[in-house]
């Protein structure tokens, strides 16, 4: 069975998608679903093209258990967004620059990420506000709510 593909996209590719990205693995790895699964995660501008995760970012994984690996951030291409299944967006924002880059012919395939909480509201960047705990939450929220509609359609 060829595995589900997704990829978290927000504006940089440094905080959010990639906590995103490790969140999903590690609760996807918990319930014994990792092998359903291709995740993978993007930005939407070239701004933090080849930089790591944003130390808070990762500071804020570590200190809620969460594995991580290896990480350089880079802007979504036509090839990848294609191949994807789902594409998870964090903010309004994001499907604009998306948009310039791949067009909204495929956009049933793009969803907010607290969508899947039942909220209809951003993911607000911490690159910003400095709260890594609130984005956090609502990423894990949404993970969550992602694994559980992901695992009842496709199993």
């Amino acid at each position: 069975m060829k595995a589900f593909r997704i990829i978290f996209l927000c504006h940089g590719n440094i905080c959010r998608s990639p906590m995103a990205e490790w969140l999903f693995k590690h609760l996807a790895q918990e319930a014994g679903a990792s092998d359903r699964f291709e995740v993978s995660s993007a930005a939407v501008s070239y701004e933090e093209e080849g930089n790591g995760m944003y130390p808070p970012a990762r500071r804020k994984l570590y200190e809620k258990g969460i594995p991580f690996g290896s990480h350089r951030a880079h802007r979504i291409t036509r090839e990848e967004f294609d191949s994807a299944d789902l594409v998870i967006i964090m903010d309004r924002s994001n499907r604009r620059m998306l948009e310039y880059i791949v067009g909204d012919d495929d956009a049933d395939k793009v969803h907010m990420m607290l969508e899947y909480a039942g909220l209809n509201r951003d993911v607000a960047d911490p690159w910003y506000t400095g709260d890594f705990e609130k984005a956090y939450n609502d990423i894990l929220m949404g993970c969550r709510g992602l694994l559980e509609t992901l695992s009842a359609k496709i199993a």
